[in-house]
């Protein structure tokens, strides 16, 4: 059975897991800040939704971040890495894309995860 958890936009769902698996997507809470902080609530974000399915960023085996402006790559990095922590076994594979986002976003990670699954 899939398990999906509702987001704030129609059409598409914030997480969804089968099984020991985990997917999910997030941008920053506030659109008014500047690539730093949206990476920070970002990742805040993507933390809540794993946690939610049972999963944690410890768990993430494969990351795509999509940033508007390839020239702030540098500074997403250093947010990035600190929330991973200095330990390399939870550090996933990532992927990073200059894309063009919608109004002010200037990040959107996806993520995939496991978790413990108590039916397998």
């Amino acid at each position: 059975m899939i398990e999906r958890k509702r987001g704030i936009y129609p059409g598409r769902n914030k997480s969804s897991a089968y099984k020991d698996l985990v997917w999910t997507v997030a941008t920053s809470s506030d659109t008014s800040v500047g690539i730093e902080e949206q990476t920070r609530l970002t990742l805040e974000t993507i933390q809540q939704n794993l946690i939610e399915l049972g999963s944690d960023k410890t768990r993430i085996v494969s990351a795509q971040a999509y940033i508007a402006d390839m020239r702030d790559k540098s500074k997403m990095d250093a947010v990035w890495q600190a929330w991973l922590g200095k330990e390399p076994q939870h550090w996933p594979q990532r992927a990073c894309l200059g894309v063009a986002l919608e109004g002010d976003v200037l990040i959107e990670v996806t993520v995939t995860a496991v978790r413990e699954y108590p039916g397998g």
